[in-house]
């Protein structure tokens, strides 16, 4: 019996041994000595030489002298890699497509051939009417109550902006009260559709946004009535859409819409990427007062240096990935404007 003891902890011993020391230590050696940097996560390091990300993970970027990823459903947070598993038929999916369209998509043909149609939504916006019906704001928490409910949970300022308007309207929340028996303490997403159909009434032709103000050097950022903006353009371009089914418009690349499997793809196709390109080297331009031009054709040449198709060129489209490309940029033209 001993012997056969002796036999089965000498054998777990050795599997230890190998599975959980020699085999991990083998492929550390290896992955530090033949390929360490993708042994470390690919990281990318910035001009200062601390790292910035991986090139394997994708990040955002909002301003407009870099390029923009693809869409991310879990918001480009490593540590929740996944899609959203919406479906075609699902608004939610039409509505992020739609928004992410408004403020970049363009005309196809007509004497606006080649202009953005965002200057349109907004002039169709400010008329405050949709299917011959007054109070488009109203209309749109009505037809897609989440959608009303994500903007009040999307930023603390947008609710305590909604806090603000309920303390105001009583007599509204208190008939919402009664009518939601179940919900005796609504929170400000609770009342977002009642919200935006009071706002409508009140300010006919406008959204509420952010806006800036300057005093004493300072700059605040308070929610007030804006009849322009992304905010509009986003929003409302698929009602304007619908009152504008004629209307030919651009085709633009399917990955500035649409999110990737992991929702963490840090390449984006070149076609993609040169159709950011007015928009990025505009924005260069403005910053460093040189010619748009010749600050294109420069970025243009960035790009074509640096895109790849998978497989050596047998495989896919070609890409760019984002994050070294924007990084190039940075230490080409300096820091963009605050």
């Amino acid at each position: 019996m001993i012997r056969y003891l002796t036999k089965s902890v000498l054998l777990m011993a050795f599997a230890v041994a190998i599975c959980c020391g020699l085999y991990p230590l083998t492929l550390w050696v290896i992955g530090q000595t033949v390929f360490p940097n993708q042994a470390n996560g690919s990281l990318v390091r910035g001009p200062d030489g601390k790292v910035v990300g991986s090139r394997l993970i994708a990040q955002p970027f909002t301003k407009d002298e870099y390029f923009q990823p693809r869409p991310s459903a879990v918001s480009y947070a490593a540590d929740a890699s996944g899609p959203s598993n919406l479906g075609a038929s699902n608004y939610a999916l039409r509505a992020r497509v739609a928004g992410t369209l408004g403020p970049i998509v363009k005309y196809r043909g007509g004497p606006k051939a080649g202009q953005l149609v965002a200057p349109d939504i907004e002039a169709w916006f400010q008329t405050d009417q949709y299917q011959g019906n007054p109070h488009i704001v109203a209309q749109w928490a009505d037809a897609h109550n989440s959608l009303a409910q994500a903007w009040v949970k999307a930023d603390p300022s947008h609710a305590a902006y909604v806090d603000a308007w309920a303390k105001a309207h009583q007599a509204e929340v208190a008939q919402w009260i009664k009518d939601n028996p179940d919900t005796p303490k609504p929170a400000a997403a609770d009342l977002a559709v009642i919200f935006f159909d009071g706002f409508s009434k009140d300010h006919p032709g406008q959204f509420p946004g952010a806006v800036q103000h300057e005093a004493d050097g300072k700059t605040t950022t308070t929610i007030e009535p804006v009849k322009e903006g992304t905010d509009i353009q986003s929003n409302f371009f698929d009602m304007w859409r619908q009152e504008h089914a004629d209307v030919a418009l651009e085709e633009i690349p399917a990955d500035m819409v649409m999110a990737s499997g992991s929702g963490l793809d840090p390449h984006i196709t070149l076609d993609n990427a040169l159709y950011q390109l007015d928009r990025v080297a505009g924005a260069w331009a403005k910053d460093t007062n040189r010619d748009p031009s010749a600050i294109r054709h420069e970025i243009q040449s960035i790009l074509e240096q640096r895109a790849a198709a998978p497989g050596g060129g047998l495989f896919g489209p070609k890409l760019i990935n984002v994050l070294e490309v924007n990084l190039e940029l940075r230490a080409h033209y300096g820091a963009p404007a605050a």
